[in-house]
């Protein structure tokens, strides 16, 4: 005697897709407020412990709300007739104070430790410290000058929006490396900032990167071809690669300073890409 199958009815297979929706945006706030200054309703971290080991699923998208405001500044800037590397400038301006300059404090303490530290605790310690040595500013002029000069050599050979949205990519798909970086490598102290929030779950690592994958393509698109686009990830991934291996060599592991450094370093690289591919 056969049974008859059960089939959930349509308004009962709603609240579930609407709990994962809710749970993706979520997510999608808790970045934004972890990655930057720009303020996230507070409805979003009640009841929450601050553990983003899920969460990081969500940054390719907190990386397109994170620096909207400097593509618009970079776009406005290049429609109104500005030269492209004083719309660059403003543009790199803008997203410094959208994060409050957070990446880039990682990129100067990561240079310092790993440059002068003599040892893995030397380098922690060097790293701690607030003060910013020679390394450091060397790294930040580097970072600075290298995206500047991209985005003005974008921003002079594509269109106003088309530079706008390779801004865009960039700051999506640096950030999911970010989470590649973190996920990794081991944490090179048993305290801090990256150890206290969680390690990255696979599926959330591996769903960060599919993401990210799909909106690059989506956004660089319409001035690129197929070859180009794929020339850039590649790229990007080889920054990220590279300095998890001089990270490894001096650490052994990852702290918050060298998660932020790779979202600067692989940002510069797939700008440099993406211009020379202009």
């Amino acid at each position: 005697m056969l049974l008859p199958v059960y089939q959930a009815r349509p308004e009962e297979q709603l609240p579930n897709a609407r709990n994962i929706i809710s749970d993706f945006v979520a997510d999608i706030a808790r970045s934004v407020g972890f990655l930057s200054r720009l303020p996230v309703h507070a409805r979003f971290f009640e009841g929450h412990d601050g553990n983003m080991s899920r969460g990081v699923r969500a940054f390719p998208f907190a990386g397109i709300v994170i620096a909207l405001p400097a593509m618009c500044v970079f776009w406005a800037a290049l429609v109104l007739g500005a030269e492209p590397f004083l719309a660059a400038i403003m543009a790199l301006g803008t997203l410094s104070v959208t994060t409050g300059a957070l990446h880039e404090d990682g990129l100067a303490d990561a240079a310092d430790g790993i440059g002068g530290g003599r040892d893995k605790e030397h380098a922690l310690a060097i790293m701690k410290d607030s003060r910013t040595g020679s390394y450091g500013v060397v790294a930040l002029i580097l970072s600075f000058g290298i995206r500047t000069a991209a985005l003005a050599q974008l921003g002079g050979d594509l269109s106003p929006f088309g530079a706008a949205l390779a801004l865009l990519s960039a700051a999506a798909v640096s950030r999911t490396l970010m989470v590649w970086h973190w996920s990794i490598l081991p944490p090179a102290r048993t305290n801090g900032v990256a150890v206290a929030i969680g390690k990255p779950q696979d599926a959330a690592r591996s769903l960060a990167l599919a993401l990210a994958t799909v909106i690059a393509f989506a956004l660089l698109l319409p001035s690129y071809h197929l070859g180009s686009i794929l020339f850039a990830l590649a790229f990007a991934v080889l920054a990220a690669f590279a300095f998890t291996r001089v990270v490894d060599k001096k650490l052994g592991g990852h702290t918050g300073d060298t998660i932020g450094a790779t979202q600067q370093i692989t940002a510069a690289a797939m700008l440099i890409a993406l211009a020379l591919a202009t």
